[in-house]
């Protein structure tokens, strides 16, 4: 179990409080899909993303993106649980999706990125800490079934 401190809570609530999930979420996916052009292949259902337009314009990755960070608010609600929380998501995509768990930790990063840009100066040090934590233990979680 992960401890928590109340700073690191506060800190993620705080910004998840102010998220646009639809807005952030399809930025960061739009972000892994361009500069890691290699995950695409687990969006082959998506149409074209030939290009970094094309990515940007698509409506389902803008849906997928709001798909995962609606994910992610589960886990900042469940923090002492996160586990359990992406128990059925792992298994889906381990046994069923087959995603490498590493793009978990890519679309991590580019995560922090986009929140980094949107809220500029209130994502200090010890906000992009609390961050990378929650991220750490989800990407964990989520790579479970793996092991």
């Amino acid at each position: 179990m992960v401890h928590w401190s109340d700073e690191e809570r506060k800190a993620i609530t705080s910004i998840w409080g102010k998220v646009d999930v639809e807005s952030a979420g399809h930025q960061a996916l739009v972000r892994l899909l361009i500069v890691y052009p290699w995950t695409q292949r687990y969006f082959s259902s998506f149409g074209n993303l030939s290009s970094a337009a094309a990515i940007l314009g698509n409506p389902k990755v803008k849906h997928h993106g709001k798909t995962v960070l609606t994910a992610l608010g589960d886990a900042v609600k469940n923090m002492d649980n996160i586990k359990a929380t992406f128990s059925k998501l792992s298994e889906l995509h381990s046994e069923k999706l087959h995603v490498d768990p590493e793009n978990f930790r890519l679309l991590g990063e580019t995560l922090v990125i986009v929140l980094a840009g949107q809220f500029g100066a209130e994502f200090t040090p010890a906000v992009q800490a609390a961050w990378q934590k929650l991220l750490a233990v989800s990407i964990s979680a989520l790579s479970k079934q793996y092991h």
